[in-house]
């Protein structure tokens, strides 16, 4: 039976109507590990740092389709809880054509300049070639990624969470084989990596954008719109938590490789890269999760039902909390083999990065319930207090205890930065959340 925004949430009917976003988010961080392993396998740990280097910059790039998705889809399903159809489909269409425009001008703008960033990466030699080759070809799919990640949040605020899973499964089906193919069986090395995440990627921008301009069963349709200059503001400032998130990522990331660089060299750099495939699939449940239950907390906040809003949130603290819990014990366990499938052709890189990663996953208790706050915020329409969150989790924590704590305890103060970063978050999302609650009355 189809779940309706304006429903009261169980247990059970929250987590059914999450679930396809948490999937989805899981799936999408898969295929991309996927690359990862062929590439570390077939085409060298050169290759595969060249690609961890790099990315920062693709996703700095890219991190506007974030804060349209998040920012947007919020709005939009306030203005669908007040009962304003034809004003939210109109909203809707700006927003999409926005992000192809965005997008096409990004991408000439990455192309451009994919080798002088590898250069001020600290890129050189073969490390350098990689890292232009691999960023110029995947900039050619920017567009459709960017409006993969718009759609899959508009997909939850139409109420086809499900059809927004069958997407990002084909698209990452579609980039798995390919990446075999052309890597194992063609032996393309980092192109074929590349080339395979362009096709994944237009199928999953390309696809939804054709349902949208057709007659669907969704309360969206691409058509007429005007520009609403209110709305784009409205929408920056919303989703500008996800973009703060996502631009201080892609710094963090950066500093991370400079320091791991300096202390241990381009081991360090392919180290960090396999922590990082296997964070982002641990992550993806909370921002899954995250995804699939904002619009029905921007629907109850735009229909001013603050019971179910208070509902929403209490369930959501308690599932983030026992997820965390379950994920470093399972982190921890899986440690040995994940390290051995990744790098398991060097020793040395082997134990590094093992011994990296049960550093590293403590940060699977904590960083779940930040994740929710921030989005918790975006949902309820105050950007300003989400980015705040966000900003003070990446650019002001991460950024210091990563510069600061390996000059006590080196390569393992890199390490565990992140998890005293999200402990000092976490005391901040707790005061907002306490601060606000006569505000938006979910206490």
């Amino acid at each position: 039976m189809k779940i309706q925004l304006s429903e009261h949430f169980t247990y059970n009917k929250l987590l059914r109507f999450v679930f396809p976003s948490i999937v989805m988010m899981i799936f999408t961080s898969i295929y991309g590990v996927v690359d990862g392993l062929f590439v570390s396998n077939y085409a060298g740990k050169t290759a595969f740092a060249a690609i961890n280097l790099i990315m920062p910059f693709i996703m700095a790039l890219s991190a506007l389709g974030f804060m349209v998705g998040t920012g947007g889809s919020a709005i939009v399903a306030k203005t669908l809880g007040e009962g304003k159809e034809k004003e939210a489909n109109r909203y809707f269409s700006m927003l999409i054509y926005l992000t192809i425009f965005g997008g096409i001008v990004l991408s000439v703008l990455g192309i451009l300049l994919a080798r002088p960033v590898s250069i001020a990466l600290g890129a050189s030699g073969d490390l350098l070639d990689y890292c232009t080759l691999y960023g110029r070809i995947t900039f050619l799919s920017l567009t459709p990624f960017m409006l993969q990640n718009v759609f899959q949040c508009f997909f939850v605020t139409a109420e086809k969470p499900k059809l927004g899973l069958l997407v990002i499964v084909l698209a990452g089906v579609t980039n798995m084989v390919l990446d075999y193919l052309f890597i194992a069986v063609f032996g393309m090395g980092l192109v074929g990596a590349a080339i395979a995440t362009v096709c994944g990627e237009c199928i999953g921008g390309f696809v939804p954008l054709i349902y949208f301009a057709a007659k669907n069963s969704s309360p969206f349709r691409l058509g007429k719109t005007k520009w609403y200059p209110f709305i784009l503001k409205k929408t920056c400032a919303n989703g500008s938590s996800e973009l703060m998130t996502n631009l201080s990522s892609s710094i963090v990331n950066t500093l991370f490789n400079f320091q791991l660089m300096r202390f241990v060299g381009e081991n360090g750099v392919a180290a960090y890269g396999t922590i990082m495939y296997v964070n982002f699939i641990f992550v993806a449940i909370y921002f899954g999760y995250s995804i699939g239950s904002a619009p029905i907390v921007s629907y109850h906040y735009g229909a001013q039902n603050h019971k179910e809003l208070k509902n929403l949130l209490n369930k959501s603290l308690r599932f983030t909390g026992i997820c965390g819990i379950f994920m470093f014990i399972l982190a921890q366990l899986i440690a040995t083999p994940l390290a051995r499938i990744f790098v398991g052709y060097d020793v040395d890189l082997f134990e590094l990065t093992r011994h990296g990663f049960r550093i590293y996953c403590t940060t699977f208790l904590v960083c779940g319930l930040n994740i929710y706050g921030s989005s918790f915020f975006t949902a309820l329409n105050n950007g300003l207090l989400s980015a705040l969150i966000s900003f003070l989790r990446t650019l002001v924590f991460q950024v210091s205890a990563v510069l600061i704590l390996p000059i006590f305890f080196a390569i393992d103060g890199i390490w565990s930065s992140v998890l005293l970063a999200e402990l000092l978050t976490l005391v901040v999302t707790a005061i907002c959340i306490i601060k606000k609650r006569s505000r938006y009355h979910y206490f």
